[in-house]
């Protein structure tokens, strides 16, 4: 922050562990392993004033695009980029517009997917609110390219900033005669309307987007004919969620080799990420495709709060799947995450700690696509709430080894036969969690333990003797009466009693944490079945070996 062209001291970003501000952003470690293309424009002009975009070099791209290019041109030059859908698919942009080009039939139709339901997830958020017109200025070139005039902005409901943000940059643009008829005077013709979605999670899926915007229940098609050929009314139409169109711009201005010198031989440009969970520094990050996951968590993220140990990070939204502290040093990349059971996915990055139990996060991530399932095909419909009545059994203690065969086999079927990507990547948290962390399941079904101390009915609740001063604040507090003692003196908790809500552990004093979590008795008992015992109950066959 300078004031008459001199730094001011007291503005500066001070890290939480230095004494000395850091002048420069580029300086501070959050951002400096970071490329900033999609977000270049993030609280450096104001959203809702096109001449600040246009101060930075806002519509340049559009200008060039209409005076001096052909479609064949743009989509040559998208092509040359090697720009790849940002959506969850990485299906190659250029390709897909060209086919649409190609596609018999007219009016041709453009859509941004605006519509992101991932749990954790803001990336298209942020760009909405903070650079509207980078999207609409991509929309536009688009449209040129495949000769379209009219586009849909599908924003979902929840998000009323971004649709703002859209509705007031819509104007501006038309106004400036950016949008509309005859746009910069070179005769061509293309408007853009804004959808708002209702928030079912399964909108995101393109064909089910489709439907939405006709006015019809959110219902996923059969593809082929894929939308590019047959999309909105029958029409030829290109869909692109929101990070893709804005790339579009600065490809076209800057170049396609510019584009293409960034990233990795199949996976070029950057990513945006929403980075949260168990870590010192959350929000969005864009960074180079190829940077590795050790990279990410670590010199951006600034590590695991505490001092804890990473445990794995789920990459790809619900849909994803988790990646193990082993392959920290991974690329991040389509092929290399693919290739360890996971997705990039629209870009949602959740990271676990050792306290994170996996058997509980698949079953987390299950219920969520089974209840966000539209219902409209068996496999998913019935697959993925099946998978989560299996993984609810585990987590009390009642799972078997007949139980991991089940998964293993219910989870390749779910995935082949579902109709949408929702079924179709729905099962990749238990394939992944089952091939990273396959003795959590065992543990949970042998030894009736959860070593994460998460799931409720294979734990307990016990205050150390040691450490109790009898300060009556878990008495007090437990709404069952199952705490006993006086003060001064040691309390006791009635395991009987319990119902394990843990507000004992909340309010015990950091310094004193006399309450502690601890596996009941049944575990560990005699009987357990032995290794060889569980290797024969729980072969390990299957997709997620």
């Amino acid at each position: 922050m300078k004031t008459k062209g001199r730094p001011v001291k007291s503005l500066m970003y001070v890290p939480p562990d230095g004494k000395e501000p850091v002048p420069k952003m580029k300086d501070i470690e959050f951002f400096k392993h970071q490329r900033l293309i999609v977000l270049r424009n993030r609280g450096r002009i104001d959203p809702e004033r096109i001449d600040d975009y246009i101060a930075y070099d806002g519509y340049a791209a559009l200008a060039r695009a209409l005076t001096e290019m052909t479609p064949e041109g743009i989509i040559a030059e998208v092509s040359a980029a090697g720009l790849r859908g940002r959506g969850g698919a990485g299906f190659p942009t250029g390709a897909k517009w060209a086919v649409c080009r190609r596609a018999p039939g007219t009016p041709r139709y453009l859509v941004c997917n605006g519509d992101e339901g991932d749990p954790g997830a803001f990336m298209d958020r942020s760009v909405l609110e903070t650079d509207p017109h980078a999207v609409i200025e991509g929309m536009v070139i688009g449209a040129k390219a495949v000769g379209a005039a009219k586009g849909f902005l599908y924003i979902r409901n929840e998000y009323p900033l971004a649709l703002a943000c859209m509705e007031t940059a819509i104007g501006q643009a038309r106004e400036y005669g950016l949008l509309g008829t005859d746009i910069l005077g070179t005769g061509f013709d293309f408007d853009v309307e804004v959808v708002r979605g209702a928030g079912a999670f399964v909108s995101g899926e393109e064909t089910a987007l489709l439907a939405s915007i006709e006015g019809g229940r959110a219902y996923p098609r059969q593809r082929p004919p894929y939308p590019a050929e047959r999309g909105l009314w029958g029409k030829p139409t290109v869909i692109n969620n929101v990070e893709t169109w804005a790339n579009v711009p600065s490809i076209i201005r800057r170049g396609a080799a510019w584009f293409a010198g960034l990233g990795t031989a199949t996976s070029k440009g950057t990513k945006i990420f929403s980075l949260v969970g168990k870590i010192n520094n959350t929000g969005l990050v864009e960074v180079p495709m190829g940077i590795s996951l050790r990279e990410i968590v670590y010199g951006i993220g600034g590590g695991i709060p505490g001092g804890r140990d990473f445990k794995a990070v789920q990459i790809g939204g619900p849909s994803g799947g988790c990646i193990p502290k082993a392959l920290l040093d991974l690329p991040v990349d389509y092929e290399s995450l693919k290739s360890a059971g996971g997705m990039m996915g629209s870009g949602g990055m959740i990271v676990m700690d050792e306290d994170t139990c996996m058997v509980d996060i698949a079953l987390y991530f299950l219920r969520f696509a089974g209840e966000e399932s539209c219902g409209k095909c068996t496999p998913c419909r019935i697959g993925t709430r099946e998978m989560a009545r299996v993984l609810a059994r585990i987590t009390k203690g009642d799972g078997t080894g007949d139980d991991l065969i089940k998964l293993e086999s219910l989870a390749p079927t779910v995935k082949q036969g579902s109709l949408c990507g929702l079924g179709q990547t729905a099962p990749n948290p238990v394939l992944t969690t089952l091939r990273y962390f396959r003795d959590e399941y065992e543990a949970h079904i042998f030894d009736k333990r959860c070593p994460a101390l998460v799931c409720k009915d294979l734990i307990a609740f016990a205050i150390d003797p040691a450490a109790c001063v009898g300060c009556f604040l878990c008495k007090k507090a437990c709404p069952t009466g199952a705490i006993s003692g006086e003060a001064g003196k040691v309390h006791v908790i009635d395991a009987k009693a319990c119902i394990k809500c843990g507000i004992c552990l909340n309010v015990c004093p950091p310094k004193v944490r006399a309450v502690r979590k601890t596996t009941p008795a049944i575990a560990g008992a005699a009987g357990s079945p032995t290794s060889s015992t569980r290797a024969a109950a729980s072969p390990k066959t299957g997709e997620g070996r």
